[in-house]
């Protein structure tokens, strides 16, 4: 399949996911594309692909401000102010993933995204 016509894919199953998702799906979209997008950001850290991997990091960065800003603060309490710090922490552990060219800290970020990306899942168990 040439890239052209994946990316097509993408966006039309994208599209489809997100059409009539509630927030919590919507979180577990993301979560799920920012998992994606690091595990490609992993990949162009080990081949050295740096234009690439510089992309695949913004990209990361991009879903963590999004999931950050969807934030409600006033009326979260403190799981949404932890939140907001974790996905502040972890954007910068991507960023020196990046200029350091090294995995730990992506690692790390996966490991934390992943146990969010659970208890997302949870609350999604929940209420349906």
């Amino acid at each position: 399949m040439s890239h052209d016509a994946y990316q097509s894919y993408q966006s039309t199953h994208l599209n489809a996911q997100t059409a009539q998702a509630s927030p919590v799906q919507l979180v577990l979209v993301l979560m799920d594309g920012l998992l994606d997008e690091m595990a490609r950001a992993r990949a162009h850290i080990e081949g050295r692909r740096f234009e690439m991997k510089a992309k695949s990091l913004e990209k990361c960065v991009g879903i963590l401000n999004g999931l950050s800003s969807a934030l409600d603060m006033d009326s979260g309490g403190e799981v949404v102010q932890n939140l907001a710090r974790l996905y502040d922490y972890s954007a910068q552990r991507l960023f020196k993933a990046g200029i350091d060219m090294d995995l730990v800290p992506l690692d790390e970020v996966v490991r934390l995204m992943t146990q969010i990306r659970g208890g997302w899942q949870g609350v999604q168990a929940r209420h349906g």
